[in-house]
């Protein structure tokens, strides 16, 4: 529009009726006659006024998270420190359950075996000196553990305390090839000396060479003047290979320990020993065989060439 003095009347014109119809609708209040007008504008503008808010709300809500995102990080990190517990508190009961279950059957076997033993726990793996097969204890000379004693759990041998320090004490697990126990076959008496092989099984040296071994047969410990190194009747292992003699005087057994030297927790010392050999009252008893069923075939009475026999058919 060109600026004459035409337009700037009618601008003049416009504005003093704008501040008129301002007037009105003031003084009108509810029963303004102008609230028609204004309700049709809204019906017109205000999806206009609703599409122009819902792009701003994003930008919005953005802020908000920003402003919020230090809140929602600590309530993150508090509920992955609770977690951590709870996943350590479950493993904790699962490790605590499995050492009471090796409690209890490492006191059952000393029970029946009549040996009086100190508990302890293993706490590491291997001694400073050599790459020797040991593990170490949390009983010391402080729990009367002395050297020479032995070590066992309710499986069976685990080997023998050859250093003993106030709290600690090193074993010599039985798998070590410096490792040696007299033996005692179930049943026979033969006797024997047992060394360890690390990994593998045990080597078992028989001193008859003609004694009757099978696979499956099991040994316990022959036990040791003054019961040191060690006592009498603790199971040891069973064999799982016999070597053919040859005429030779004695004869060369494999025996698998009963004992998981890479498993251990809960061990037993043996502060004091049976008044009376065990024999073979420690080994736990063999299972039952189950029973062998035998099936008869009770043979076909039907004649070979394919009639069969019967009173009944058509005369």
């Amino acid at each position: 529009m060109r600026d004459t003095r035409e337009s700037r009347l009618l601008l003049v014109l416009l504005v003093a009726i704008a501040f008129a119809l301002i007037t009105v609708d003031i003084r009108g209040g509810e029963s303004s006659p102008l609230d028609g007008a204004r309700s049709a504008a809204a019906a017109v503008f205000g999806p206009v006024e609703n599409g122009v808010a819902s792009a701003v709300d994003p930008v919005g809500n953005a802020i908000a998270a920003v402003r919020d995102s230090g809140d929602r990080s600590d309530k993150l990190t508090e509920l992955e420190r609770q977690n951590a517990q709870l996943k350590q508190e479950l493993g904790s009961k699962d490790a605590t359950r499995a050492r009471a279950k090796e409690l209890d059957k490492l006191l059952k076997t000393a029970a029946t075996g009549q040996y009086r033993v100190k508990a302890a726990q293993v706490i590491a793996i291997g001694a400073a000196q050599g790459f020797s097969w040991t593990v170490t204890i949390d009983a010391g000379s402080g729990d009367g553990i002395e050297r020479d004693m032995t070590v066992l759990n309710g499986d069976g041998l685990v080997g023998r305390v050859t250093t003993v320090g106030p709290s600690t004490s090193t074993v010599l697990l039985a798998c070590d090839p410096d490792f040696t126990v007299g033996t005692r076959l179930e049943k026979t008496s033969e006797l024997g000396f047992a060394t360890g092989q690390g990994n593998r099984a045990m080597r078992v040296q028989l001193l008859n060479g003609k004694s009757d071994v099978r696979n499956g047969d099991r040994l316990v410990t022959f036990g040791s003047s003054a019961d040191k190194p060690f006592v009498p009747g603790v199971p040891v292992g069973k064999v799982v290979k016999v070597t053919p003699s040859s005429g030779n005087l004695t004869k060369t057994i494999e025996v698998q320990p009963f004992v998981a030297f890479t498993q251990l927790d809960v061990v037993g010392i043996v502060v004091q020993a049976p008044r009376k050999d065990p024999r073979d009252a420690v080994l736990p008893a063999k299972p039952t065989p189950a029973p062998t069923v035998t099936v008869t075939v009770t043979p076909s009475t039907e004649p070979s060439d394919g009639t069969t026999n019967g009173t009944g058919g058509n005369n």
